[in-house]
């Protein structure tokens, strides 16, 4: 049950981000959408840090959500990343790239232990990244850990109907 008042009917998500302080909601979701339309971080750096602050948040929406992007400038199809690439994040197991793994790292200590990124990480982080990769990065982080707890607090998240584990269109899960 959310909490916060929703008519009979309708959908607590949806409700929320559409008819309650919509000044502010339709901001965060532009916020959401530039995340997801305009970051320049691989599919692989992108979902490593997003499925870890998912993790995090437990936001069942985002759990199940898997970004796919189209490369048109190429003409091909979406680019998807396997279930495996997922159970990989956050293991030792080598199965991801230096980028992806600090990709994941960083968003696990934005979250859990940001005054914890003592120099030796950011020399990891900089040998990887550059600056404004590194700032893509923490305004993507930070979308998803601002926005998934938001759907956590108002327990409005198990509410969006995306299909599980089925790639669809790059679209915030925010804003469904």
């Amino acid at each position: 049950m959310p909490n916060v008042s929703v008519p009979a009917g309708a959908d607590p998500l949806i409700h929320v981000w559409t008819r309650l302080a919509p000044s502010l909601t339709k901001a965060a979701a532009g916020y959401s959408s530039a995340v997801y339309e305009h970051s320049s971080l691989s599919i692989g750096e992108f979902e490593a840090a997003r499925i870890t602050m998912a993790r995090i948040n437990d936001c069942a929406l985002c759990l199940d959500w898997r970004t796919a992007r189209d490369v048109p400038s190429r003409g091909e199809a979406a680019d998807v990343l396997s279930e495996e690439f997922y159970a990989a994040v956050g293991t030792n197991d080598g199965a991801l790239t230096e980028r992806e793994r600090l990709a994941a790292e960083f968003a696990q200590r934005y979250a859990t232990d940001h005054r914890g990124m003592d120099s030796a990480f950011w020399a990891r982080l900089h040998a990887a990244y550059t600056d404004g990769e590194l700032v893509d990065l923490a305004l993507c982080v930070g979308s998803w850990l601002a926005l998934g707890r938001f759907n956590q607090v108002f327990d409005i998240d198990g509410a969006c109907r995306v299909p599980s584990h089925t790639p669809g269109p790059s679209v915030a899960p925010d804003e469904h």
